[in-house]
C-alpha cells in the first residue's frame, strides 16, 4: 500500500502538484477575463436577475432552476477548503495569502462563466428524459474529440470518490468523534443511509436538499463567524490592513509566525483560491448543464455567482475570524505530526530575536537548511534529555512532551533525518497550528466562547456532506456519458457503500488519487475552454442580439 501511494505521490508531483499548475489555470482565467471583456464585473448585476428568475420562459427545457442549479454546484465546492484551506493558507503566506485567494476568485468567475456556458450549450437529453451535460460533451459534439471526453468522464467518476465522497465523510466522522464521542461506524451508517435517500433521487431530489441545505449551513457558519468578529471588532481594521500592508514585501514575523516570502503568499492563496471554488476543474458545468434556460450564456452567467460566494465572501469572512481573533500566529497546545515536523541539532535556537527568527525562517523555507537530527532520542518521564530543538507546523516548538498510550514515556526513540521513525509514540507541545484545528480554536474567541467549537464541527458535518451529495450527481453524469443511464444505479450503490467505509478507514491514499484526477479534470478542460474561445465569443455575442430583440426596454450590460 505504501509503494502505492509513493508511486501515485511521485505522478502528482509531474501534474497536480506541479508548480505551473495554478499558473495553467489562473493563466486561463486571465485569458477570458481580457478576450471577454471582464464579464465577471459587467454580467454581475444581470446574473443576479437570472437567478431570480427574470427571463425565464414557461418552455425551458432542463431539471431544475436556477437557483437550485446553483446550490448544487454550490454545495459541491463550499466545503471543508472554506474552513480549512482558508487556515492553511493564511499560516504558510501570512494575511497577504488571502488577498491572493481573493484576486484568483476574481478570476475564476469568468473561468466559470466560460465552461458553464458551453458545457450548457451542448448538452444532451438522455434515454430517461434528464440532461446530461459538462465538458466531456462539448469535446465530443464540438471539438469531435470522443478520446478526451472519455478520459474527463472517467477522471469525473474517479474524482467523485476521490473529491466527494471518501475523504469527506472521514473528514466527519474524526471530526464527531473527537468532539461529541460519536463512533466512525456510527457517524458511516447514518449519514451513508441519508446520502442514499438523497442521490436515488436524481437531480431533481439533489437539487431540492442543496436549495435548502446551502442557505442553512451557511447562516449557521455566519452565525458562528460573526460572533467572532464582532467581539474582537477592534481587531478587524487592523486585520484588513494586514491583508494588504505585506502584499509586496512578503509577511513579517509575528508571534509564532516565523514570516512569509512573496512567494509564499502568492503560492498558497493562488493555490487555496483556485481549489476552493473549483473553477476551471470542469465540475460546476455538470451541475449547472441541468437547469432550466434557452440559452447558454445565462445560465453562464449564474455560476458567475459561484466564487463571489465561495471564495470572496466565505473565505473573507473566516479570513476575518482567523485575524481579528489573534489565534494564527498564536502557539496552541497539540500533538504533532509527524509531516509537520523538523528536529534540529542544538537548543540554542530562539523565535525572540530578529535573527533567531531569520534563522529559522531560512530552514523552513528551505533557503538556508539547519542542520537536523540523526540518531537516538533519549526520554525520561516525557521529557526530552538532548540538547535538540523541534520545530513543528512552521514554528519553534516549547513545552515538548513524549506521550505512549496517553502516558509519559521513558525510553529511547529512533530520530532519521529529523523525523521520528517510531509512530507509537505521540510528541504534544505549543506550536503553531492550521487548517481546521485552527478554524476550531478561532471559533472559541467569540460571543460563544468554548461552544463555537461546535459550530465547525457541524459546519464540517454539513459542508462536507453537501460536497458528498453534488459529487455523486458528478459522477453519475459521467458514468451516463460512458456507459448509458442504465449503469447509474451501481454507480450509486457503490458510491454508498464507500461512503460507509470510509467512515473508518484509512484515505490517505484517496487523497494523492484525487489530487491527480482533479489535474486529469483540469487539464482537457482549460484545453477545450482555450480551444472554443471563438465559439465562447459568437455565443457571447449572438446572446446579446437576441436579447435586445427580445427585452428592447430591459438595460443590458453591453
Amino acid at each position: 500500500m505504501q509503494q502505492l501511494n509513493d508511486f501515485l505521490l511521485l505522478i502528482d508531483s509531474f501534474i497536480g502538484s506541479a508548480f505551473w499548475f495554478p499558473y495553467a489555470l489562473l493563466g486561463t482565467g486571465l485569458f477570458f477575463t481580457i478576450y471577454l471583456k471582464f464579464p465577471q464585473i459587467r454580467y454581475f448585476g444581470f446574473a443576479v436577475k437570472v437567478v431570480k428568475g427574470k427571463f425565464d420562459k414557461s418552455d425551458d427545457e432542463g431539471d431544475t432552476s436556477h437557483f437550485q442549479a446553483l446550490a448544487t454546484a454550490l454545495s459541491g465546492t463550499v466545503g471543508t477548503g472554506n474552513i480549512a484551506g482558508v487556515a492553511l493558507a493564511i499560516h504558510i503566506g501570512g494575511p497577504a495569502a488571502l488577498f491572493w485567494m481573493l484576486m484568483t476568485a476574481a478570476v475564476g468567475m469568468c473561468t466559470k462563466f466560460v465552461e458553464v456556458t458551453l458545457s450548457h450549450k451542448y448538452r444532451e437529453k438522455t434515454a430517461d428524459g434528464t440532461m446530461a451535460g459538462g465538458p466531456m460533451y462539448f469535446m465530443k459534439n464540438k471539438m469531435n474529440m470522443k478520446w478526451l471526453a472519455a478520459a474527463f468522464a472517467v477522471a469525473t467518476v474517479l474524482s467523485s470518490f476521490g473529491t466527494g465522497s471518501l475523504p469527506q465523510v472521514n473528514s466527519i466522522s474524526n471530526s464527531l468523534n473527537a468532539t461529541f464521542g460519536i463512533d466512525h461506524m456510527v457517524t458511516g451508517g447514518v449519514l451513508a443511509f441519508l446520502l442514499a435517500i438523497v442521490i436515488i433521487g436524481g437531480i431533481k431530489r439533489i437539487a431540492a436538499v442543496t436549495e435548502k441545505l446551502v442557505p442553512g449551513m451557511a447562516l449557521i457558519y455566519f452565525i458562528g463567524a460573526f460572533a467572532v468578529i464582532f467581539y474582537n471588532i477592534g481587531n478587524v481594521g487592523s486585520s484588513f490592513v494586514s491583508i494588504f500592508a505585506d502584499l509586496f514585501t512578503g509577511s513579517a514575523a509575528s508571534g509564532g509566525f516565523l514570516g512569509a516570502s512573496i512567494a509564499f503568499a502568492f503560492n498558497r492563496g493562488v493555490n487555496r483560491g483556485l481549489f476552493s471554488n473549483e473553477a476551471g476543474q470542469g465540475s460546476a458545468p455538470i451541475a449547472h448543464a441541468s437547469a432550466k434556460g434557452h440559452e447558454p450564456v445565462s445560465e453562464g452567467m449564474v455560476a458567475i455567482l459561484e466564487p463571489f460566494i465561495d471564495t470572496i465572501v466565505i473565505c473573507t469572512v473566516t479570513g476575518l475570524v482567523l485575524l481579528s481573533s489573534g489565534v494564527w500566529n498564536e502557539k496552541h497546545v497539540n500533538d504533532f505530526q509527524v509531516s509537520d515536523m523538523s528536529i534540529l541539532v542544538g537548543s540554542e535556537y530562539t523565535d525572540q530575536t530578529d535573527q533567531g527568527k531569520t534563522e529559522l525562517f531560512g530552514h523552513i523555507s528551505g533557503e538556508a537548511p539547519l542542520p537536523v537530527f540523526s540518531g537516538e532520542l533519549d526520554v525520561v518521564n516525557g521529557s526530552i534529555q538532548n540538547k535538540i530543538s523541534i520545530i513543528n507546523a512552521r514554528s519553534l516548538a516549547e513545552d515538548i512532551n513524549i506521550l505512549k498510550d496517553g502516558q509519559p514515556f521513558s525510553g529511547t526513540i529512533n530520530i532519521l533525518d529529523g523525523k521520528p521513525s517510531d509512530l507509537n509514540v505521540t510528541f504534544t507541545g505549543k506550536s503553531l497550528v492550521h487548517s481546521a484545528p485552527l478554524t476550531t480554536i478561532a471559533f472559541t474567541r467569540g460571543f460563544f466562547g468554548d461552544w463555537g467549537q461546535y459550530i465547525v464541527s457541524i459546519g464540517l458535518l454539513l459542508f462536507a456532506f453537501s460536497t458528498a451529495i453534488s459529487w455523486s450527481y458528478y459522477g453519475d453524469r459521467a458514468m451516463t456519458f460512458l456507459w448509458g443511464s442504465g449503469s447509474v444505479k451501481y454507480y450509486r450503490m457503490v458510491y454508498v457503500v464507500a461512503f460507509f467505509f470510509a467512515a473508518f478507514t484509512d484515505t490517505t491514499i484517496i487523497w494523492t488519487l484525487s489530487a491527480i484526477t482533479i489535474a486529469v479534470m483540469t487539464l482537457p478542460n482549460l484545453f477545450g475552454l482555450i480551444y472554443l474561445r471563438k465559439d465562447m465569443k459568437s455565443t457571447l455575442d449572438e446572446f446579446w442580439v437576441n436579447f435586445k430583440k427580445e427585452y428592447p426596454d430591459e438595460k443590458t450590460p453591453e
